[in-house]
């Protein structure tokens, strides 16, 4: 390793210790290597303009998070909300199942887990607090549930896999669907047990023509993800287009539908949209220069050479990958990794023959486990500052959640059919 990677991984090392944002550890390092290899320092301005200027994808992300903000000002989460209610019955611990389900719901419209934690969590955090449910418990069922946001298409992070990859978009977003069903079924089976073991209380029993009204008021919302993966699927629209139609809609729902986002809402839904996306988009940027300096080092090959000298077995390597991601997951932000550290692994996975749609579910997933895992699992202090509930009672409650989870990502990262049966079935 020369002295330029040195003075680059020293300074990225220095800001992530102090806690300073990542973005500005990646921008400041990546500016002390082209200083000490005595490179212009344009090159870095140039492969964040780069980056926006030649991937039309990426336009994808900021959409889908406006759509997001604007689901959450509206009625939308309240719909869905009371929906899924309607659905659950008189179950032992129906309002976990309604979290659960809800978040399934969630998923098809914003693909955020941030946005489902934030909006709808705290919906469902109350609602269950009201019907008698442990805190800390509904804290943690409602983190876990939010992780499905990013593997449900439509999700973010896949289309930010998708432009690191090249990968197909549309085979990304289907490929999450059985994964995230799986999931959710672990997640309510848990339930289940542990409302059964608590005694939690049994769901309200709901009359034929109540579930009727509540599912005629839900349709515009419901409606969101059909619009969406139609629109994907029968190439009328690209995913970017749907972002932008996704965002159109949801407009359209939340001020004719649910008369629910007036002006001075509809400002607050672009400042906080603005904010957000600025923020994602100074992280890629920041992320594209390291990439630009990891391949200029050959850093890449290098490890590709290492990891194959180990061995030549591809589920050595997804094991080793699963490994990594899941404890750089409990110190580390999941943008940082997705950004950072799959880039690197891309070119090992597509040498040892592995489908890249898989690859990237099995990582996008494995991220998602994180979000939820303590010590910075972001969900736990989400969920924990929007109830006050104290971080140990949650971080106790969703440790057995993190092993379905950790149990549903072993069954997808060996079996990939439950990954690519659908894509291959629709022909992508």
């Amino acid at each position: 390793m020369n002295s330029a990677m040195l003075v680059c991984l020293a300074i990225f090392a220095s800001i992530f210790i102090l806690r300073m944002p990542i973005a500005l550890g990646m921008i400041s390092a990546a500016a002390g290597y082209f200083l000490v290899k005595g490179a212009d320092l344009g090159l870095v301005c140039n492969q964040v303009v780069n980056t926006y200027y030649t991937n039309f994808v990426i336009i994808a992300v900021p959409l889908f998070i406006f759509t997001a903000n604007i689901m959450n000002s509206g009625k939308v989460t309240e719909m869905i909300f009371g929906f899924a209610n309607t659905l659950c019955g008189r179950f032992h611990g129906a309002l976990g199942h309604v979290n659960v389900l809800a978040s399934l719901l969630f998923a098809g419209m914003t693909g955020s887990a941030i946005a489902d934690a934030a909006g709808l969590g705290k919906i469902e955090i109350n609602a269950m607090n009201k019907a008698g449910y442990d805190p800390a418990f509904s804290c943690s069922i409602t983190a876990a549930s939010a992780t499905l946001g990013p593997i449900f298409p439509p999700s973010i992070p896949l289309v930010i896999y998708a432009m690191l990859s090249e990968t197909s978009v549309g085979a990304l977003f289907l490929g999450g669907m059985i994964p995230a069903i799986i999931l959710a079924i672990g997640l309510m089976c848990y339930v289940r047990h542990i409302s059964r073991k608590r005694n939690y209380p049994v769901g309200e029993k709901v009359a034929f023509s109540v579930f009727a009204a509540r599912a005629l008021r839900s349709i515009p919302a419901l409606l969101t993800p059909v619009i969406l993966l139609a629109g994907i699927y029968t190439g009328v629209m690209t995913p970017t287009e749907a972002g932008a139609i996704a965002g159109l809609y949801a407009i359209l729902i939340s001020v004719f539908a649910y008369r629910a986002l007036g002006i001075r809402n509809l400002f607050v839904v672009f400042t906080d949209s603005i904010r957000d996306i600025g923020a994602t988009s100074i992280m890629i940027g920041a992320a594209s220069i390291i990439s630009y300096i990891v391949a200029r080092e050959q850093i890449t090959a290098d490890l590709g050479t290492w990891l194959i000298g180990i061995s030549e077995n591809r589920h050595f390597f997804l094991f080793l990958t699963n490994l990594a991601i899941l404890i750089l997951g409990m110190f580390i932000d999941t943008n940082t990794i997705q950004l950072v550290f799959i880039p690197i692994l891309l070119p090992v996975a597509k040498a040892l023959g592995i489908d890249l749609v898989h690859f990237g579910v099995v990582v996008t997933f494995n991220m998602m486990v994180g979000l939820s895992t303590p010590p910075f699992g972001m969900l736990l202090f989400i969920t924990s500052g929007i109830s006050g509930t104290p971080l140990k009672g949650i971080i106790r409650e969703i440790t057995p959640q993190i092993g379905v989870m950790i149990i549903v990502l072993f069954i997808i990262t060996y079996i990939p059919d439950t990954i690519l049966f659908i894509p291959r079935a629709v022909g992508l």
